[in-house]
């Protein structure tokens, strides 16, 4: 996985006299695992959802500051990995490790937010994020806050 993302950013996004280093490879694996736990999140109900996969565009450009084309790229990877994928440890892991306990529940967030883009939870999405949450280590009730807080969001706005 790891070369993948170097050949990514080496070839889209750093400019070709640059040599990437670790810190950055670090950074870059942190994006594509967001991206792919976000892409699971749209697989778990076995539906295709415009508006889940709208939200996780929303989500990485966001987030991350990507343009439309290295979102665009960085979802393609992100899918092919984790189609390629015989579990979610890869990208949880790097998470739990990478990531702060701010930017875990930030995860988790982002995660109920493309859950809610079709206004249906379904029970395998909940779990799904529900499993997230565990392996990355963000505490129940952080969980059940990032849940209550982004319907209450989108409730507010119209969208729920």
């Amino acid at each position: 996985m790891l070369k993948a993302i170097q050949r990514f950013y080496q070839t889209r996004i750093q400019p070709q006299s640059e040599a990437i280093t670790d810190k950055e490879a670090t950074e870059h694996a942190l994006m594509l695992a967001t991206a792919a736990l976000l892409l699971e999140v749209t697989r778990a109900d076995k539906e295709d959802h415009p508006a889940e996969k709208e939200a996780v565009e929303r989500a990485l450009t966001q987030v991350f500051s990507l343009s439309d084309a290295e979102r665009a790229e960085l979802i393609g990877l992100a899918d092919q990995e984790t189609r390629e994928a015989t579990s979610l440890y890869q990208f949880t892991h790097l998470i739990d490790k990478g990531f702060s306990q701010d930017q875990k529940r930030h995860v988790v967030e982002l995660l109920w937010r493309v859950v809610f883009a079709d206004r249906v939870m379904e029970k395998h999405e909940e779990q799904l994020v529900r499993r997230v949450a565990g392996l990355i280590h963000v505490p129940h009730k952080a969980f059940i806050d990032a849940k209550v807080r982004v319907k209450r969001e989108l409730e507010e706005a119209g969208e729920l």
